[in-house]
């Protein structure tokens, strides 16, 4: 029989500490409900891990108005982006066109500001931790984790919120659920360099030769992407062969040219769209990838998990404050009527601006003149601004 070292009670034990749990756990104090975080990495290795860096309007207005408000002086706002195709630009106005911007503000920052807001606040925060168990999630949650020391531990809660990425734990706990999935045939090159900005907001390229992508992060930091084969090697990819494609994908009349510097960091990131429904089970509910991931070309996947704690904050508020639990049976319908949007538009944006392997002539003038109806028509590019700035909820 396992000893159990301590057993701690809470009102939820949140399994994932990422930007999404963090958010759960946060919005749960603000509302006067205790809970518990747990996360098997290390809060170092969260925090210095690149992901995404774009936020919708209504995730910065979840921030700020939770009191978590330094993507409001750090970050930095943008009001549209680049199309790139046929070696042109074209700008998407998006405050124009909609009203709206988006805000360049890394993921490992979100995470470090609920970090830093959460342990201000004595949050019982877990990191480091192996060997997670969730159990009897229809009536009484049990969760059971090893600590570094090799201590089993044994929290039991009202309720479970799995926010543990795409490898979650709880996911399969959810007894008949529809799991809903594609997979692409072509991934991302993703590079960290040291070199100056080469442009003022994102530019978004579609090329003979694939994909590209430029992201900013600071004066003096870059991220930037382009569409390679699934199975590449990083290591294959001197400094000079990753400008050389990058320029060459980048180039056209109008004389544009990147700003080198050295590559600090390369990785390949697989492509594919997931959803699980529902998102809830008794007393179990997910949240961010746990339960949905996107391609990346939409910047979808860190505004979708924070989307879900602000619906998730409220359901459990609703559920636990307000002694009803009936209204945990609403949540999967208000979280993925947002989702299902945020997947479409991803998979619109992908289809549209990545070269698909076998693709005929037919199908590259067809890319091009979907391009060209976005960019000539300001229905169709409101329609992308509305996408990539967000859709606010009913």
């Amino acid at each position: 029989m396992t000893t159990i070292a301590t057993s701690t009670r809470t009102r939820v034990v949140i399994v994932g500490g990422g930007p999404a749990g963090l958010m759960v756990s946060h919005l749960l104090h603000l509302a006067g409900l205790d809970s518990v975080v747990l996360d098997n990495r290390t809060a170092r290795t969260i925090e210095t891990t690149h992901r995404a860096g774009i936020l919708e309007r209504d995730s910065v207005r979840l921030l700020a108005d939770a009191g978590v408000d330094r993507v409001l002086t750090a970050g930095h706002r943008h009001a549209g982006i680049s199309l790139r195709f046929a070696g042109l630009s074209h700008r998407i106005d998006f405050e124009g066109l909609t009203g709206a911007s988006c805000w360049l503000y890394p993921q490992t920052d979100v995470f470090a500001d609920l970090h830093r807001i959460r342990r201000r606040d004595g949050a019982d925060l877990r990191y480091g931790i192996s060997a997670t168990e969730v159990h009897d999630v229809r009536d009484a949650p049990r969760v059971r984790y090893t600590d570094g020391e090799g201590r089993r531990h044994e929290i039991t809660a009202d309720l479970v919120v799995g926010a543990d990425g795409s490898r979650s734990v709880c996911r399969d706990l959810v007894d008949g659920a529809t799991r809903y999935f594609r997979e692409y045939p072509f991934a991302w090159f993703g590079v960290l360099v040291e070199a100056p900005p080469s442009a003022p907001e994102l530019v978004y390229t579609r090329s003979e030769r694939g994909f590209a992508l430029l992201s900013q992060r600071t004066a003096s930091i870059q991220r930037m992407y382009f569409q390679c084969d699934p199975g590449e090697d990083p290591r294959d990819w001197s400094d000079d062969r990753v400008w050389s494609e990058l320029q060459c994908r980048l180039a056209g009349e109008d004389g544009f040219r990147l700003r080198e510097g050295p590559v600090l960091e390369r990785t390949v990131l697989p492509f594919r769209s997931f959803v699980q429904a529902p998102m809830r089970h008794g007393r179990l509910l997910l949240a961010g990838d746990a339960a949905h991931t996107v391609p990346p070309t939409g910047a979808k996947g860190l505004n979708l998990a924070l989307a879900d704690a602000r619906i998730l904050a409220e359901t459990i508020e609703a559920a636990l404050a307000g002694d009803d639990l009936s209204a945990l049976a609403r949540y999967t319908d208000r979280a993925l009527a947002r989702v299902w949007k945020a997947q479409h538009f991803s998979y619109w944006l992908t289809t549209m601006l990545h070269r698909t392997p076998g693709a005929t002539e037919f199908d590259e003038q067809r890319q091009l003149a979907e391009l060209r109806s976005v960019v000539d028509s300001q229905a169709g590019a409101r329609y992308l601004a509305e996408g990539y700035t967000g859709w606010p909820e009913p």
